[in-house]
């Protein structure tokens, strides 16, 4: 099977800096246009600046001592031991890079021999970066070129002309991320007639409207797990698990921080997730909370 040649767009570098190490045996190619733009993104504090500057340093950590005849031949990348996959199922890699690979890193060191459609024209940096992996379409026609991007546009754009893309999921731990705990669950339908036969109620000592029940869900619960009943049973009655005792457990009513007088410091929650979330973070009895979106 040859070697592919994948084209990284700004967007993948500035999301993940180790993504030099996760194509295997693969070649990475990175436009020129993509150099500027990182050189444009490397100051200030932000997540993505610091991104950036990391990718600078594991760059020049690669070409360090590589005269112009060998950055032409292509730099020889580092694999590593673990593997993930893209959002199509490629074997490319994770983690630390560990061992020599096959694959090269290269980068635009001349103009493009291609010319894009007319309906493509400027020197808009998405269409350069186009313009370069249609260049090695024309360049090494039997090998399969890929444009990696996180821009949904860029990649229709691509599609259109005739490059082949992917979007960039190889920093996912999990390749199926349904299986994460949600953190939530719908209650069915018929929940007080199964569990508030022998319920008891009360109020704490902060106003909340809390619930001990009883029945067949309660084993599936966990503590601090957010339960619902849709808007169209119970007006979007949404409870919290406040304990577990064996078959048994205590909730009570969260606050909804979607309308009315309830903002967090001026915001309000969009939509239940977001409503979720900010119950647990304003929650002085919760320690720790991790959010994922």
């Amino acid at each position: 099977m040859k070697k592919k040649i994948f084209v990284l767009d700004t967007n993948v570098l500035m999301h993940d800096p180790s993504c030099l190490y996760r194509f295997e045996e693969h070649d990475i190619y990175i436009p020129m246009v993509v150099l500027e733009e990182l050189d444009n993104g490397k100051k200030g504090t932000s997540e993505t600046s610091r991104n950036v500057r990391q990718v600078a340093r594991i760059l020049d950590g690669l070409m360090h001592g590589k005269d112009h005849a060998q950055i032409e031949k292509g730099i020889p990348l580092p694999t590593t031991v673990n593997k993930g996959t893209n959002g199509n199922g490629n074997g490319h890699t994770g983690g630390t890079p560990t061992a020599p690979s096959s694959g090269r890193l290269f980068f635009q060191t001349r103009p493009s021999a291609a010319a894009l459609p007319e309906m493509l024209p400027g020197n808009k940096p998405d269409n350069n970066i186009l313009l370069a992996a249609l260049g090695l379409q024309s360049q090494h026609p039997s090998r399969t070129i890929t444009l990696v991007s996180k821009d949904i546009n860029l990649r229709i754009k691509a599609a259109i002309v005739g490059v082949h893309t992917e979007d960039y999921h190889n920093d996912q731990v999990l390749d199926d991320l349904d299986l994460l705990y949600s953190g939530y669950a719908k209650l069915p339908d018929d929940f007080w007639t199964t569990h508030g036969e022998k319920m008891d109620s009360w109020q704490d000592d902060r106003g909340r409207a809390c619930y001990k029940v009883s029945g067949p869900k309660v084993k599936e619960w966990h503590v601090n797990e957010f339960l619902y009943l849709p808007d169209e049973v119970e007006r979007g009655l949404e409870l919290t698990v406040q304990a577990l005792d064996g078959d048994s457990a205590k909730l009570h009513v969260i606050r909804d921080y979607r309308a009315g007088k309830t903002p967090v410091w001026g915001i309000h929650a969009k939509n239940r997730e977001q409503n979720f979330a900010l119950n647990l973070l304003l929650d002085p009895d919760v320690d720790f909370v991790s959010l994922l979106g």
